[in-house]
């Protein structure tokens, strides 16, 4: 974030415009559409700016600007187009503390007026950081288009109801659910609608009804966060991230998909380390049933799909022993996304018969893996979380069978800006997770797919050549590729 978003309330407070052609005239509107107390100072000024001192809506000081017109304001914009003076205004706020805009010229502004969307009392403010402003004013016009011309009748309804909530129902999480239930029911539609009386009619038959807001029980949603790209979420996940009073998250859900949270929202970490006991299922079960007894709705956030090697199921069998509410919000499961993302068809009909996901996250999941039949050829194995476990796998899916010439693909952090998609065979995994240093999280497909779906327009491909690592490894094949990049997912 380059610049902190914030809205200033200027009203009554003095504010100085130095120059009054037609650019400053339009940043003096928007000061007087936030009532502030504006001064012009400059030696000569346009219509816009003369009628607007003619009826007492500002005043015009007629002179050059001089750095005591600084004296006591809170903001000052430099619209002069005279870049001295601009860079003079700007110097002598940034001694003040004052903040200061020039217009067009990014290296003079301490602050940014972005492009704003006004439905007061609501206002969305979109900001390229100076870098894009047709792009901002884009982003503005769809969002015009799309809100309601009302949608200040409806925030202005909130206002005036909002000490009477705050009474009603002091606890926060309560509250957010009263509200909700107004922003999203019969009583929004109607003031949307421009029925003012029949919205307050609804808001008071919810008042009537507070206690059931603070009765309500809590939930947990056993949410899948997806891969890793943020934007792979459904549109049910988003809705429960929005929705949550906390969000209880594994270790690899990354901060995009956490900033799509409610700000206000209670985050705990639960992530799991390889060989770190600490953060046991048993403790986050409990903690669930803690959260959620207490009548707080839960956003369980895990990586790809919480029922696919998520413990999801072990959470929900936790929560019906306590009786306690829980929904399951599946996500795009690693296989799928990181599959996708290396441009990897995992079932190919001229590869693949079968797909088998597997885990091999600690010993006792290997030794008890059936491998006759999964060395068994035209199947694609995804296995997830095996990285310390290659050297078995490998081993073991040779000896029952499998061939060493058989294509494998390592996916690290796939989806995400960093994926790597290191391709060879099976009889090379073990060099090239060394050679490449894989680290979790990396899921390996091993299969005739993963030699195809190379990924379009990758130019940082590089060969390894394997044999420096190993001499036994040039039985096999003595180079193998990686590739930097995503497919097929707006990358």
């Amino acid at each position: 974030m380059e610049y902190f978003p914030a809205f200033l309330d200027l009203d009554g407070k003095p504010c100085l415009v130095v120059g009054g052609g037609e650019i400053a005239a339009r940043k003096v509107r928007l000061l007087l559409a936030a009532r502030a107390d504006i001064t012009v100072v400059a030696p000569a000024v346009g219509d816009s700016v003369a009628a607007l001192a003619a009826a007492g809506s500002l005043k015009h000081v007629d002179r050059r600007y001089a750095p005591e017109d600084l004296d006591g304001v809170w903001l000052v914009i430099s619209a002069t187009g005279d870049a001295d003076v601009d860079a003079g205004v700007y110097t002598d706020a940034s001694a003040r503390r004052i903040f200061c805009n020039a217009v067009d010229r990014q290296e003079n502004c301490s602050y940014i007026t972005p492009a704003i969307v006004d439905r007061s009392p609501v206002l969305v403010a979109v900001s390229s950081g100076g870098s894009a402003p047709v792009l901002a004013r884009r982003i503005r016009e769809r969002l015009e288009a799309s809100l309601p011309a009302r949608l200040g009748m409806l925030a202005g309804l909130a206002r005036r109801y909002r000490q009477r909530v705050i009474a009603a129902l002091p606890s926060l999480s309560p509250r957010i659910r009263f509200w909700e239930s107004v922003i999203d029911g019969p009583a929004s539609r109607a003031a949307l609608s421009g029925d003012v009386a029949r919205a307050e009619a609804e808001i008071e038959s919810l008042l009537d009804d507070a206690a059931e807001f603070a009765a309500r029980p809590g939930i947990a949603w056993l949410t899948g966060a997806g891969p890793g790209d943020p934007e792979l979420l459904t549109l049910k996940a988003l809705h429960a991230l929005q929705s949550a009073d906390v969000i209880v998250h594994d270790r690899l859900v990354g901060d995009e998909v956490l900033a799509l949270a409610r700000r206000d929202a209670e985050r705990i970490s639960v992530g799991k380390t390889p060989g770190c006991r600490a953060n046991s299922q048993e403790s986050i079960n409990e903690l669930l049933i803690e959260l959620v007894g207490s009548g707080k709705r839960v956003c369980r956030l895990k990586g790809g799909d919480p029922f696919i090697f998520g413990r999801g199921g072990e959470e929900a069998e936790a929560l019906t022993a306590a009786g306690l509410s829980w929904q399951v919000i599946p996500g795009i499961t690693a296989a799928a996304g990181c599959a996708a993302a290396a441009g990897i068809p995992l079932t190919h009909r001229d590869a693949a018969q079968s797909l088998v996901l597997l885990t091999a996250h600690g010993k006792d999941s290997v030794d008890t893996l059936d491998w006759p039949s999964l060395a068994r050829d035209r199947q694609t194995l995804a296995v997830y979380m095996g990285v310390r476990r290659f050297p078995d796998l490998m081993t073991r899916l040779i000896e029952h069978g499998r061939a060493a010439d058989t294509p494998i693909a390592i996916v690290e952090r796939g989806t995400t800006p960093e994926q790597r998609v290191i391709r060879g065979t099976l009889g090379q995994l073990n060099l090239l997770a060394k050679a490449h240093r894989v680290e979790a999280p990396a899921l390996l497909l091993i299969g005739a797919v993963a030699s195809r779906g190379v990924v379009a327009g990758v130019s940082d491909e590089v060969s390894t050549d394997l044999s420096q690592h190993s001499p036994s490894a040039a039985s096999v094949d003595d180079h193998t590729y990686v590739q930097a990049g995503r497919a097929g997912l707006g990358s």
